[in-house]
């Protein structure tokens, strides 16, 4: 194994505020961390960070070997490609089909052949149990369906890493625990899986590496058992 996110001594900025200070972290290649802590706390702007959505100002960071603080415009496509992306409020494109939200995606990456394309998201949409689904518009969708389209999405590229950001936060529990387990068997197949998260009982129950983002810190916990998730949520 070996790192594919990793930051030392780097102070994370939203704007002109310090969310984290002195940080340093390092996520090993197919790993399963959760990043908890009150909101506010800092979460969504590292997976942002990591993302090159907002810049790295101040330390060293590097995601799949790209240089976060000397990152040029014309890598940062490079790198996004490397990322899946999982957002809480699934950002798909309303006026089009599911298959339709998936070729965009492809198509604006790079693939060009028709074949090529219907057989890659047709595996996707295997791998996420909507292989019938992809005829549908996204109100035609239950919540988690559009969720599971999402994390089709953001496999599209077959990529080392999913960043998922709260992406359990819209789903009643049942839906969401069954998201988790499709994660779950996504990094069993080799992703490293980055998961912020408020689903306080899903990470006690399917139990990963856990850091705490408070007071500016992240705290590394060892193990759910050792975090007082109820203080979390005050």
């Amino acid at each position: 194994m070996s790192p594919v996110v990793r930051f030392e001594n780097a102070n994370i900025y939203q704007n002109e505020n310090l969310i984290l200070k002195q940080i340093d972290l390092t996520i090993e290649e197919q790993e399963f961390v959760y990043f908890v802590g009150r909101v506010g706390s800092g979460k969504t702007t590292l997976i942002k960070v990591i993302n090159a959505e907002i810049p790295l100002r101040e330390g060293e960071g590097f995601v799949l070997n790209y240089n976060l603080k000397k990152m040029k415009k014309k890598h940062i496509a490079q790198l996004r490609r490397n990322l899946g992306i999982v957002f809480q409020d699934f950002r798909l494109l309303t006026d089009r089909t599911v298959y339709e939200n998936l070729q965009f995606v492809l198509r604006a990456t790079g693939w060009k052949d028709k074949k090529e394309i219907q057989r890659r998201i047709e595996e996707v949409l295997e791998r996420v149990e909507l292989t019938y689904k992809g005829y549908k518009m996204p109100h035609q969708l239950s919540g988690g369906e559009q969720q599971r389209v999402v994390i089709a999405r953001a496999l599209l590229n077959d990529p080392p890493i999913i960043l998922a950001d709260e992406p359990t936060g819209n789903l009643d529990p049942e839906t969401a625990e069954d998201l988790l387990k499709l994660l779950r068997e996504i990094h069993a197949h080799g992703k490293t899986i980055v998961m912020a998260t408020h689903a306080y009982e899903l990470v006690k129950k399917f139990e990963a590496r856990t850091l705490k983002f408070e007071n500016s810190q992240i705290i590394e916990t060892g193990t759910a058992e050792e975090i007082d998730f109820d203080n979390l949520l005050t």
